[in-house]
């Protein structure tokens, strides 16, 4: 159990240091509770500024009638992205907070949330449109629109991800 969260059987803390973290959550995320750690960590660091980015599930279009997203994600590579984003914004005393959710997150609820945290709101402000940015072109993660029962992925939301092969992108070497 980490601090103010109870992790579930699936649950997993894929990278947890100082005070930097990453979470991968089955279901929608527990805002509530992630909101209190962040401002715990900032406080047990005497850091003045946090900036929270929360991402909801919502309706595509005006005739899917989408009952939630189910996310995958590979994790080593969702482990060596987020390391990157960590050792850069630390080295700028700036720590970052994610979680993502794992499974399907029904429409209306939280599957992604990302915080920095630092002593200065000029520290993370911009960092964190860059973060939310990078993350939305780059993280291994893919959604499916879950509607009537059944698990649909739309190619054209999708964005091919660097030497995956996904897309006729040719795989990177080994």
């Amino acid at each position: 159990m980490l601090e103010g969260i109870s992790l579930g059987a699936n649950d997993i803390v894929l990278l947890e240091a100082s005070a930097s973290e990453l979470l991968i959550m089955d279901g929608n995320l527990p805002l509530k509770t992630l909101y209190a750690r962040y401002n715990r960590l900032a406080k047990a660091n005497n850091k003045g500024a946090v900036a929270h980015f929360t991402g909801f599930v919502r309706q595509e279009g005006e005739m899917n009638k989408t009952d939630g997203l189910v996310f995958e994600l590979y994790e080593p590579l969702l482990v060596q992205w987020f390391s990157a984003h960590k050792e850069r914004l630390e080295s700028d005393n700036v720590f970052v907070c994610m979680a993502h959710s794992r499974g399907f997150v029904p429409v209306g609820k939280s599957s992604f949330s990302v915080c920095l945290i630092a002593k200065q709101r000029a520290s993370v402000l911009g960092e964190l449109a860059n973060f939310v940015e990078d993350f939305k072109q780059n993280a291994p993660i893919w959604k499916y629109d879950f509607i009537a029962g059944q698990q649909i992925f739309e190619r054209e939301r999708a964005k091919p991800l660097q030497g995956s092969g996904l897309f006729g992108d040719k795989p990177a070497e080994r």
